[in-house]
């Protein structure tokens, strides 16, 4: 039973946290016009993986790989999004490349790309208490990456311990 709890928290952890970060990241682009730049499209693909990842481990064995797989998906986003914030506070430069979402509906191509908003990584669009969509990543996934893999090896460690004792 004690193995059986820290491994439902580790799939809750692998699928909720990077299910409920690009879901945010969703709704604060389609409802409040929070328009990715590039690096928030980076740091949007490894929550993606993450999910795949996590799946795996509910579907396939060993589990504790794919949940560790996915646990390291999501603190890559977590050290993008590090360093994205980085820029975002002038901490060091950043790309020189910015973004632009163009939505291609019926109408002239050119004009949508022309009119389409310019999106710089360098420029905080939305913050909360002086951290920003970027900064929040880091936190979120930084911390539920070490818990994911804080409870992986508390159960590996337990399950190498009871082997050792009925061995002995």
């Amino acid at each position: 039973m004690g193995d059986r709890a820290p491994l439902s928290l580790v799939r809750a952890l692998a699928l909720g946290v990077p299910a409920a970060l690009l879901a945010g990241a969703y709704i604060g682009q389609y409802l409040f016009d929070l328009y990715p730049c590039e690096m928030c499209w980076w740091q949007r693909y490894p929550h993606f993986a993450a999910i795949g990842l996590a799946l795996m481990g509910v579907i396939a064995r060993p589990k504790r790989f794919w949940f560790g797989l996915a646990a390291l998906s999501i603190l890559s986003s977590g050290l993008i999004g590090a360093f994205h914030a980085g820029v975002e506070y002038g901490w060091w430069e950043g790309l020189t490349a910015c973004s632009s979402p163009v939505a291609m509906g019926s109408g002239d191509p050119l004009e949508a790309v022309l009119n389409a908003p310019l999106v710089r990584c360098d420029d905080v669009q939305w913050s909360l208490f002086g951290i920003s969509l970027a900064g929040w990543n880091f936190l979120i996934s930084t911390a539920a990456a070490v818990t994911i893999i804080g409870l992986l090896f508390r159960g590996a460690a337990g399950r190498s311990g009871a082997r050792q004792r009925t061995l002995s």
